[in-house]
């Protein structure tokens, strides 16, 4: 499972695989395009979010959402 962390920080709930947290990045404004396994890029994720695999399953509050905005 894999999750979307800010720092130490989890966001969100625990995906199945990476490409779940990357859509769910993408659909929350958080990324303007997902990164291609052959393609030479630099960061996608704004400073300081990353994805990570994690060991066990986390559900957010059910009105929680990621933010649309980085400050």
């Amino acid at each position: 499972m894999y999750a979307l962390f800010r720092g130490k920080t989890q966001l969100g709930k625990t995906y199945a695989s990476e490409k779940e947290v990357w859509e769910a990045a993408l659909t929350e404004g958080l990324v303007s395009d997902v990164p291609v396994a052959d393609e030479v890029g630099g960061q996608v994720l704004p400073a300081g979010y990353h994805v990570q695999e994690v060991a066990e399953n986390y559900d957010p509050q059910p009105d929680w959402k990621l933010p649309r905005e980085i400050s």
